[in-house]
């Protein structure tokens, strides 16, 4: 059966359209690959000789990019909470399609800088933003295990991206792999936008986690929650937007430099850049553990946790060495980003429900995106007077003690959600009430 053709029973009240959702959010989160740091990886080195230009003005390039495509997102989650998921993908996945295939005509360091920002924003961003946003909308109870499938699946693909454009760089050269990017975006994203999401289970006379009991009121769950000024007055907010912000920049100092740090500890380049597996494969599992633990639990215990863990890969990798070692610290890495990505995705909608979700996830994501363009050149930087990244990965490894510390004394909000099952015909409810007290 096609993947966008969805069987009858899904569109009735009866069936549940949710875990389609759950299907398409994958597929579009593992379409980020070729704006994500690992896409974008394997043009470096062509880009360097075709276009004359220098390793540090490439670089260069990348953070203004970065930086530029994060400065959009708080506007795209406020697209979204205003018109939907459906057709905000479906645009953003035009976008990005565009600039992916406008790149591969760049002859200048300027045009590459544009391209970045494009891809950036839309690739990394934006359409992954969109992808689980969504899903934060169709669940409930069940949140953090849909959102863990969805995060799991999208990692799997953006990690086999440099596979997939291998053949294509190699026999093809770059602008054709770009071009063909471009096409595959065209051809997945937008009609997976068009075709296959829904902007809320209420479209369709559903509501959030499943169907509705036998003799149950099928008036339409509201949309409840906070507005993001209102969010942004909580500390559990900068909280999770803290812990993200420095898991993006500490991961990605640590990936973008891993050839170059792994070799340093006696690994070969084939075995540092081998070490991505573990990384994976950890996160994967990882991902999925976080998004059941946090329907059980309060999220902060899964923030000091990703916290507690990427401190100690860090300071483990001023020390790892070739075998079990470096599989150890590739899996502590993927674990740390892996749970906190997991936590945000979940943890902001149980917190301040999902009226003005993709508002408040932007901003997070703009927060996280700038992060993750600082942390290659802080790293740099260090090595380049020291000639050792030690001295860095020690410094940073405080950070995230600090976080897991102001996890553990958070106060975080807890939603108090009525059973669907107990309201009956005009009686009313409210899905989404805030409690300040903390929860353990």
């Amino acid at each position: 059966m096609s993947l966008l053709r969805s069987p009858r029973h899904a569109l009735s009240p009866d069936g549940f359209y949710g875990w389609h959702v759950v299907a398409y959010a994958s597929v579009a989160l593992a379409a980020t690959g070729p704006g994500q740091t690992v896409g974008v990886s394997l043009f470096i080195d062509p880009l360097i000789e075709d276009l004359g230009v220098s390793r540090s003005a490439i670089s260069t390039a990348y953070m203004i990019g970065t930086l530029a495509g994060a400065v959009a997102l708080p506007w795209i989650g406020r697209v979204i909470d205003r018109v939907g998921v459906r057709r905000t993908m479906a645009g953003i996945g035009v976008v990005f399609a565009a600039v992916l295939f406008l790149l591969s005509f760049v002859s200048s360091i300027v045009g590459l800088t544009a391209g970045f920002v494009g891809i950036r924003m839309a690739g990394q961003g934006a359409l992954g933003l969109t992808a689980t946003t969504a899903v934060a909308v169709w669940f409930h109870r069940r949140r953090g295990f849909a959102v863990g499938i969805v995060s799991a699946v999208g990692a799997l693909g953006i990690s086999s991206t440099p596979l997939l454009l291998e053949y294509f760089l190699l026999d093809l050269g770059w602008r054709t792999a770009w071009r063909v990017e471009a096409l595959a975006i065209l051809l997945v994203v937008v009609p997976l936008g068009l075709l296959g999401m829904r902007d809320r289970p209420s479209d369709l006379g559903q509501r959030p986690d499943g169907p509705y009991a036998a003799g149950e009121s099928r008036e339409p769950v509201p949309m409840t929650g906070l507005s993001r000024a209102e969010t942004l007055r909580h500390p559990f907010f900068w909280l999770i937007a803290s812990a993200v912000a420095l898991s993006g920049l500490l991961t990605t100092a640590v990936a973008f430099h891993q050839i170059s740090l792994l070799t340093a500890r006696g690994l070969s380049a084939t075995e540092a850049a081998a070490n991505f597996i573990p990384q994976t494969v950890v996160g994967l599992v990882s991902t999925l553990g976080a998004g059941y633990l946090i329907d059980r639990f309060a999220s902060r215990w899964m923030v000091v946790t990703s916290m507690l863990t990427l401190s100690g890969a860090l300071v483990w990798a001023t020390v790892v060495g070739p075998g079990l070692s470096a599989i150890a610290y590739g899996g502590m890495l993927g674990a740390a980003g892996s749970i906190i990505r997991a936590v945000e995705a979940a943890a902001l909608p149980r917190a301040f429900g999902v009226r003005n979700i993709g508002a408040i996830r932007g901003l997070v994501a703009s927060i996280s995106v700038g992060g993750t363009a600082c942390g290659p050149i802080l790293f740099a930087a260090v090595f380049e007077r020291s000639n050792s990244y030690a001295p860095a990965l020690l410094a940073s490894a405080v950070a995230p003690v600090l976080v897991a510390v102001w996890a553990v004394v958070a106060r975080e909000p807890r939603p108090v959600a009525l059973a669907h099952s107990s309201s009956g015909p005009g009686e009313a409810r409210d899905d989404h009430v805030i409690d300040d007290r903390a929860t353990g």
